[in-house]
C-alpha cells in the first residue's frame, strides 16, 4: 500500500476503508486510475474487514474476487469501503465498493465481491 500511497482509514467490526490520493504514478494511458490499482484497494479494504472477524493471531488470504468497473476512477482521491457479508470459521465472504471523490462528492466507480480464507498464523 505504501508504493501506491494508500492509507488505512476507518476500521470497525466487519468494515474497513482504504484511502488513495489520485497522482500520476497510478494513472493509465487515458488518465484514469489504473484498474489494477482500483482492484488492489478494493481487495485490501475487504481483506481488512474480514480480518476483524478472524480469530486472534489468524491471517486472511484472498482466494477469489470479482470486480465490476462501473465508472472511470478519477477525482481527487478514491475511497474503498469493504464489509463482511458472512463470516464462517474458515471462509469469509466480503464486498467492497470503490468511490471516486471530487470536491467531497462521492461517485461509485467499482464494486467487488470477494472470498477470503482464514489461516492460522
Amino acid at each position: 500500500m505504501t508504493t501506491i500511497r494508500a492509507e488505512l482509514g476507518q476500521v470497525l467490526d466487519g468494515v474497513a476503508e482504504i484511502h488513495l490520493p489520485n497522482w500520476d504514478g497510478i494513472r493509465q494511458q487515458v488518465g484514469f486510475i489504473h484498474g489494477g490499482v482500483v482492484g488492489m484497494i478494493a481487495d485490501s479494504a475487504a481483506g481488512y474487514a474480514a480480518l476483524t472477524k478472524a480469530p486472534e493471531g489468524a491471517e486472511v488470504l484472498t482466494i477469489e474476487y470479482k470486480i465490476n468497473m462501473l465508472a472511470p476512477a478519477t477525482g481527487d482521491k478514491l475511497i474503498a469501503r469493504g464489509s463482511v457479508i458472512r463470516a464462517g470459521r474458515t471462509i469469509i465472504v466480503t464486498k467492497s465498493e470503490v468511490f471516486a471523490v471530487t470536491n467531497g462528492a462521492e461517485k461509485l466507480c467499482a464494486q467487488m465481491q470477494q472470498t477470503i480464507m482464514v489461516t492460522n498464523g
